[in-house]
């Protein structure tokens, strides 16, 4: 059963296919960055319940994929990679060479994509994270070959939900590791560090704000300033002092050496999952 079905069309639609979590963390961001209207985003998922909580927000919602994709001009492909082929096959013939595909399918290519549809759109390939409902994003962008002229287009959209970073294809998988993946590290980070603020005195709900705080201003001293870590770190370390003797001894237990080889470990399996795939 379709809810909440507009009959506005138009090319500044956007239509997001497979309203999941992070297709829903998108919808938000765009309504919040005051670009689009929630109803001038339809949201699809196959059980019509589980949108209820995007149409209180006034998204447009429906079941029926192909009419979402003729009522917009921007479709973003939010599915799991496993459903990704089907859904295009399906979206076929609604497409035409007006559209502009963004998909933020992991481990799928612009060329298999191009493949299912058989049609020329314009299209894109997206690697972002969760953080995109709070227009704090980081979204790595390619573009299939003949269409590096939409890349403008779709940065336009990405930029006003965080930073954008346009890259090769080939890199794809390493962002998925690094943005995708990346975000749960540094959420786990800070959650180690809270942990360590309760166990020196503080409450958890007051450690838990002054770890993300701390982390907060960490990343804003290297995005305002373009600086190296290394190079803020040097001005909080004196000699003999408790923030050397605390770096060194989590660097003693592996901290930057864990680091490292969990994003590498998410970028061999990302690869595994995509090598499986095929």
């Amino acid at each position: 059963m379709e809810q909440n079905k507009t009959k506005r069309t138009g090319s500044g639609r956007i239509a997001i296919i497979g309203a999941g979590n992070i297709g829903a963390a998108i919808a938000r961001g765009l309504a919040a960055s005051g670009r689009f209207k929630p109803e001038d985003i339809v949201l699809t998922r196959r059980r019509a319940e589980q949108l209820e909580s995007l149409r209180a927000e006034k998204f447009s919602v429906m079941t029926d994929n192909r009419a979402a994709v003729k009522s917009a001009g921007i479709i973003i492909l939010a599915v799991g990679p496993q459903e990704a082929e089907a859904a295009v096959r399906a979206l076929r013939p609604a497409l035409n060479a007006g559209h502009l595909v963004i998909s933020i399918v992991s481990g799928v290519t612009t060329a298999q994509i191009a493949a299912w549809m058989k049609k020329k759109v314009s299209l894109v390939r997206a690697m972002t994270n969760t953080a995109i409902s709070i227009r704090e994003a980081m979204t790595c962008l390619c573009a299939a070959p003949d269409s590096r002229a939409a890349l403008g287009r779709a940065k336009e959209i990405f930029d006003a939900l965080g930073k954008t970073l346009i890259i090769s294809e080939e890199l794809m998988l390493s962002a998925t590791a690094l943005t995708g993946c990346g975000i749960a590290f540094f959420l786990r980070a800070i959650r180690a560090a809270s942990q360590g603020g309760t166990q020196i005195g503080f409450h958890s709900e007051e450690a838990l704000l002054m770890a993300a705080q701390t982390a907060r201003g960490a990343a804003s001293l290297l995005l305002g300033r373009q600086g190296h870590p290394e190079s803020e770190i040097d001005k909080v370390t004196t000699p003999r002092g408790c923030t050397i003797e605390g770096l060194n001894e989590m660097e003693h237990h592996g901290f930057s050496s864990a680091m490292i080889t969990g994003i590498v470990t998410s970028s061999n399996m990302a690869a595994k999952l995509f090598k499986d795939k095929k």
